[in-house]
């Protein structure tokens, strides 16, 4: 998980998982998923799935809320860290509540650390048990329009909104036939989307932090796979970053966003002003 330092504006940012002082470069290239599908569609039937593809976000904003898992998994010179979230997001008002946890410094799930509380919100992202010098009972705030990847990947968790969001500008979209999600019956396809179509299309609640993100990557393409049920609804969607982080083969992060339980109320409450911890952010290795 990677959090942004606000001081000075231009700070670097620092990687949290396992508690290191890992420093995550920006986005250099893109990556595929395995088994990428064989481009055997007619033209007609691969514009078709990417208009249902850009349209799966507009289908969660209609369904209103929805119950989230939430996957990252980022590999770097041969070592696997993997962050898990679950909670809730409400499309209608762009808020959310995630508890995510971090493994340790040897891998394990958890290993004693206290989960992190995360609040996602138009432009800012929350987040309680944070560490290295911040008060256990404070809220640290980041602007997520100040992040060199819109949050997409800083949180350790996708914002889920903009995770569909991103999908706006999906291209070279193949459709892969149905199967069964968690029991209901999905469509997926597989594609590349690119962030500054997606930034221009996306909603005012998102676009800021898709247009950071085009400022910031080096390349806008991101491939993905996404799942789509009955209702044109986002059911799950994968999405793979590559970031250079100063070494040869860089930093693979692939992104999985699950969503469920269309409709389920979800409370979010932002924190208090008095709430939020407003002295120094330290890096974990300090």
């Amino acid at each position: 998980m990677v959090v942004q330092d606000r001081r000075g504006g231009g700070a670097a940012a620092v990687a949290v998982a396992c508690g290191t002082g890992l420093a995550v470069g920006l986005l250099t290239t893109g990556c595929s998923p395995d088994g990428a599908a064989a481009d055997d569609q007619e033209p007609s039937g691969r514009a078709a799935a990417a208009a249902e593809v850009r349209n799966s976000a507009a289908a969660l904003l209609r369904a209103g809320s929805a119950r989230v898992l939430t996957s990252m998994e980022t590999v770097s010179g041969g070592t696997r860290v993997a962050i898990r979230g679950s909670g809730g997001y409400d499309f209608a008002t762009s808020t959310g509540r995630l508890r995510v946890v971090l493994p340790d410094p040897a891998g394990r799930p958890s290993g004693g650390r206290q989960p992190i509380t995360e609040i996602l919100a138009p432009g800012a992202l929350f987040m309680k048990n944070r560490g290295a010098g911040v008060p256990a009972d404070k809220w640290v705030r980041v602007d997520t329009a100040a992040l060199s990847d819109g949050n997409l990947v800083t949180g350790g968790a996708t914002d889920p909104l903009a995770a569909a969001e991103l999908l706006r500008g999906a291209r070279e979209v193949t459709y892969q036939g149905e199967e069964r999600l968690d029991g209901v019956l999905v469509r997926h396809y597989r594609g590349t989307t690119d962030i500054g179509t997606a930034a221009g299309a996306a909603s005012p609640r998102t676009r800021p932090a898709l247009v950071a993100a085009e400022q910031g990557f080096t390349t806008d393409a991101v491939p993905f796979e996404a799942y789509l049920d009955e209702d044109g609804r986002l059911r799950k969607v994968r999405q793979w970053f590559r970031f250079a982080n100063g070494a040869p083969k860089g930093a693979s992060v692939i992104s999985t966003t699950e969503l469920s339980d269309f409709g389920t109320k979800v409370a979010v409450r932002l924190p208090d002003e008095q709430d939020i911890y407003a002295g120094k952010i330290a890096s974990p290795a300090q």
